[in-house]
């Protein structure tokens, strides 16, 4: 079903609301995280985001927090022409992620490549001790 509204005719909803022109997707980008033996790695999808449209940061409790904000409008000035309706592009997205106890938290690094932020949380590499010894006989 779909709403109208009385100051825009349905002729115009009709134009606007098709297969060809979606809507602004409401959704949160889709994260994922790999765990290897080294590290863990999150991806989020952010396509047309630029690095600039990202804050990576660690908070005071110690957890990941990723901001995502980006605001696009487009103008076009045109003194024979009135707007009968105008979209702008706002995108806001803030994620907290509570990160393990084994992520050595002074070497995260973060890129952004192909609409798509990596972030590499490495691992804090334990030594083993070895148990094996030779035992001398008293």
């Amino acid at each position: 079903m779909m709403r109208t509204n009385s100051w825009i005719p349905t002729v115009f909803n009709d134009l606007f609301y098709n297969d060809l022109m979606p809507k602004v997707n409401q959704t949160a980008p889709a994260i994922n995280v790999k765990e290897s033996d080294k590290a863990y790695t999150v991806e989020l999808a952010a396509p047309g985001m630029k690095k600039e449209d990202f804050n990576v940061h660690i908070d005071d409790e110690g957890n990941l927090v990723v901001k995502l904000e980006s605001k696009q409008d487009h103008k076009e000035e045109d003194k024979n022409t009135r707007y009968l309706r105008r979209e702008f592009s706002y995108t806001k997205f803030e994620q907290t992620l509570i990160l393990p106890d084994d992520v050595k938290k002074d070497a995260i690094s973060a890129k952004v490549e192909n609409g798509v932020l990596t972030v590499e949380l490495p691992k804090v590499v334990e030594e083993k001790v070895k148990l094996s010894r030779k035992i001398d006989i008293a």
